[in-house]
């Protein structure tokens, strides 16, 4: 229960850390800047996990989780209430900024600027590098791991703020799913359900040939 309620508030923290940026630069008007919120997406991540690492391996990401899955790397019989803490979190964190900020209409959904299947590209791409610095550093020497958490937040703000303004940059099926659902922007949910999945399982099958 312990790495479950962790998973719970990693998530919960990185969507309402995350979004709420977005909704707050929306709401000033260009206060935080696009370069703030990834900042803000990097730290939190990173912030999570140096603080959850430890109880729950820090995933976050239902992606991630799956990714791990398919290389044995983590118990089956976990997934489910893995999957459902992380998207309990983003939900609760949503919630809540719909309580804060209830006229607004996105809440920090992903929504493609361009076509879909230019951010289909760019969520698989995007999610295949960040799940290839997960295995890793994750996996790598003890050095590493230290590092882990810089590295993948590292990454994640770097994702973020080059491709963040065509396709969200979301990297994550929870992070999108939570507040598209609330604000009710369901049209193009299915990319960011799907092309992070596809991306994560495609590094994972790269590690298992890079690392043999």
């Amino acid at each position: 229960m312990k790495a479950y309620l962790a998973e719970f508030l990693g998530t919960f923290a990185l969507v309402f850390c995350g979004t709420g940026a977005i909704i707050i630069n929306e709401q000033t008007h260009g206060v935080v800047v696009h370069i703030g919120i990834a900042i803000t997406f990097g730290a939190i991540v990173a912030s999570m996990i140096y603080t959850f690492g430890n109880l729950s391996g820090a995933h976050f990401n239902p992606a991630v989780t799956l990714g791990f899955s398919v290389l044995k790397l983590f118990p089956a019989k976990k997934i489910a209430p893995y999957l459902l803490s992380q998207i309990a979190g983003a939900f609760a964190a949503s919630l809540v900024l719909k309580f804060l900020f209830p006229e607004n209409q996105n809440l920090g959904s992903t929504l493609p600027a361009g076509n879909n299947m230019q951010s289909f590209i760019l969520e698989f791409i995007l999610t295949y590098f960040l799940m290839l610095t997960i295995l890793f550093t994750s996996q790598g020497t003890e050095k590493t791991q230290q590092l882990a958490g810089l590295l993948i937040g590292a990454v994640i703000l770097l994702e973020a703020m080059f491709a963040g303004p065509i396709c969200g940059a979301s990297m994550n099926p929870a992070r999108s799913l939570a507040p598209a659902i609330i604000s009710g922007n369901i049209q193009t949910l299915w990319i960011y359900l799907f092309a992070p999945v596809i991306g994560s399982l495609s590094a994972s099958f790269s590690y298992k040939f890079l690392a043999a």
